[in-house]
């Protein structure tokens, strides 16, 4: 999207070019009427006098006007494409800005144009009208663009505050289970939050979907094969023993409220609020599940799993690794954890403990008494620990007897998140008076897709 920065740099590149042409063209008159003028001067008298020299005169002197003509047309051409490249551009920056005055850019390219069109697929696909022919680029910017106006009047004031065309702009977002899905701004807000308190969103494979659960078959085991001459015969190899995973999506909720006084000055951010309200609430309540939830009403967390080596065809199972000191963590432990994940999965892993524990581990040092924790620098990069980076979840256990305080793992391979698209809010102005409810929902999910992929310690 071109910013006021662009057409201004645009402009005055126009403009020069306009003024080396007018320069050129002054310098070339001026030439040829001085060398007009020199002719006229040097002639004699008897020859300026004649009727053929005054003739030559006037061609010549013809010659030159053409000549300034034809430049100043051409000026002039330049001047006008100028003057329309810059007000084209300014069209459209003002079209792309008017896109945004009600939440955030909406321009093409950036992240609020996803946003957008992520709506609209949620929108139709809440609502049961989602079409394999979807197409996010014959998305109506205007629609939504009236739908985020209509909700903030709708939050502030309730259905009965909306007059005709806002009504009608609602319909839009309407969730047929109750409420309306937030808009793009608001969803952008609860996205960022959500992500930044969720270490597992950050490190896991996440879905979306439109169902009530995601079901696909699983390989428990890769299927036999080997090598074979070009005439030797192809004997059967071993099937792989293949079944079902189902991870189904929960309701999760948050129920922020605010003071109708609040709600009725016009220069408070409401979606702003709303938005890291929900996303903090949503983002602390699915880390814990994603770690440590028993799977009833809510994700099952990678912790919650019996010991062992997973068999194919059998129960899920995690390894856990024992630590050679009770209650403790000591550098032979790291390592025997980190060499229990098989070379498949190393490329992308990463350690998991939560801040306790990295204090801990911080302070081991190898046989010659160096640190072996690597303090990355660098703002908002992870340190690293024998050479893969250090996640932090508080959700992790504290080092501790009977305790499973570090994890170690491909997360990308090993767990799924799964969300049912569109998150929906319902205003409710009577269960807390005088406070304004607004009771948000989303539906998640999650489970251990891979259970040779993750190992634990156990202290």
């Amino acid at each position: 999207m071109p910013d006021i920065d662009d057409v201004l740099a645009d402009a005055q590149r126009e403009i020069k070019a306009i003024g080396d042409n007018v320069k050129a063209l002054k310098e070339t008159t001026d030439k040829s009427l001085a060398e007009v003028r020199k002719i006229a001067e040097d002639a004699p008298k008897s020859v300026a006098s004649s009727e053929q020299f005054k003739k030559d005169m006037e061609a010549l002197t013809a010659g030159v006007l053409e000549k300034s003509d034809a430049l100043t047309t051409k000026v002039k051409s330049i001047t006008d494409g100028a003057i329309k490249a810059a007000a084209d551009r300014m069209d459209e920056l003002e079209k792309k800005l008017n896109r945004g005055k009600l939440g955030g850019n909406w321009s093409d390219g950036d992240v609020g144009t996803k946003a957008v069109k992520a709506f609209a697929r949620d929108a139709k696909a809440r609502r049961g009208e989602l079409k394999a022919d979807f197409d996010p680029d014959k998305v109506d910017f205007d629609e939504i663009k009236a739908y985020n106006g209509a909700f903030n009047v709708y939050l502030r004031k309730d259905d009965k505050g909306l007059q005709g065309a806002e009504s009608k702009a609602m319909s839009v977002g309407s969730d047929p289970d109750g409420g309306y899905m937030v808009t793009p701004t608001i969803g952008q807000v609860i996205t960022g939050v959500n992500f930044e308190t969720s270490p597992m969103r950050q490190v896991a494979d996440i879905q979306t979907i439109s169902s009530d659960a995601i079901e696909y078959p699983r390989d428990d085991d890769q299927a036999a094969g080997g090598w074979v001459g070009e005439q030797e015969d192809r004997p059967e190899t071993g099937t792989p023993k293949v079944g079902m995973q189902r991870i189904p999506v929960h309701e999760l909720y948050a129920n922020p409220k605010v003071t109708q006084k609040l709600l009725e000055d016009n220069a408070w951010d409401i979606e702003t609020w709303l938005g890291n309200k929900i996303g903090d609430i949503f983002g602390r309540t699915e880390a814990t599940a994603f770690v440590v939830g028993n799977g009833i009403k809510k994700p099952r967390g990678f912790t919650t799993y019996a010991s062992g080596t997973y068999v194919a065809g059998g129960t899920g199972k995690i390894e856990q690794v024992a630590a050679g000191t009770g209650g403790q963590v000591g550098w032979d432990d790291l390592i025997n954890v980190l060499t229990a994940l098989k070379e498949f999965y190393l490329n992308g892993a990463r350690w998991m403990m939560q801040r306790q524990s990295v204090g801990k581990v911080m302070l081991l040092k190898d046989g010659e008494g160096r640190y072996i924790w690597q303090q990355n620098q660098q703002a908002g990069k992870p340190s690293v620990l024998l050479g893969y980076e250090v996640s932090q979840a508080a959700d992790m256990a504290p080092v501790g007897a009977a305790a499973l305080p570090i994890a170690f793992g491909n997360f990308k391979m090993g767990y799924q998140i799964v969300d049912r698209v569109g998150i929906s809010t319902l205003r409710d102005p009577f269960s807390a008076k005088p406070f304004v409810q607004f009771y948000t929902r989303k539906r998640v999910g999650g489970d251990v897709v891979n259970f040779e992929a993750i190992k634990l310690l156990q202290t």
